[in-house]
C-alpha cells in the first residue's frame, strides 16, 4: 500500500489534528512535531495516557477523550503501539491517519486499508505541512533527487 498524493493533501488540509507520541519529558520526536505543527497554525491535541499537560497545554489520555473530533491523527509511536492507536482512532471516528516514519507496521496498515481509512505512511509530516521550513525544504529536495518523494505531488509555496 503506497502513500498517494491525494492522501497526503487530504491529511495536511485538516487544521485540527491529534498527535499520539508526545512525551512528558519533551525529548521525543513527537514533541518536536507538536511544536512545529502548532507554529504552522494547526490546532493540535496531544495524546498521552499519563500526562495532564504537554508544553503547558492540556493533554488528553486517549483519542476518545478529546474535546472535539480532529480531522486526522498523527501517530509517532513504535509499530506495536501504532496498531492499537489506529484501532482507537477508528473507534473514535477518526478516519485520516498519518503514520510518521518508523511507526508503520503491516498490521496497522492492513487495519487502515480494511477500514477504508485515509492513510499516509513512510513520510515525515514536517516535509509537507505548510509552510515548510528550510531544513525540511532541503530534506524534500533530497528526497526528490533520490526518488523517495511521492511522485506527482504538486507543492505550492505558501509564502505570500
Amino acid at each position: 500500500m503506497k502513500t498517494s498524493q491525494s492522501a497526503i493533501q487530504e491529511v495536511i488540509a485538516q487544521r485540527t489534528l491529534a498527535l499520539v507520541g508526545v512525551s512528558r519529558g519533551g525529548k521525543k520526536f513527537g514533541n518536536a512535531i507538536y511544536r512545529e505543527l502548532k507554529a504552522k497554525g494547526y490546532r493540535v491535541f496531544p495524546v498521552h495516557p499519563q500526562a495532564e499537560k504537554i508544553e503547558d497545554d492540556p493533554c488528553y489520555s486517549s483519542l476518545k477523550s478529546l474535546p472535539e473530533k480532529p480531522g486526522a491523527v498523527v501517530i509517532c509511536v513504535p509499530p506495536a503501539q501504532a496498531e492499537r492507536v489506529v484501532e482507537q482512532a477508528f473507534d473514535a471516528g477518526i478516519t485520516r491517519v498519518w503514520l510518521q516514519q518508523g511507526a508503520e507496521s503491516t498490521a496497522a496498515l492492513r487495519f487502515c486499508e480494511n477500514h477504508e481509512m485515509t492513510t499516509v505512511h513512510g513520510q515525515c509530516i514536517m516535509m509537507f505541512a505548510e509552510p515548510v521550513g528550510s531544513f525540511h525544504s532541503f530534506h524534500r529536495w533530497i528526497w526528490k533527487l533520490i526518488g523517495k518523494y511521492p511522485s506527482g505531488l504538486s507543492h505550492h509555496s505558501s509564502s505570500h
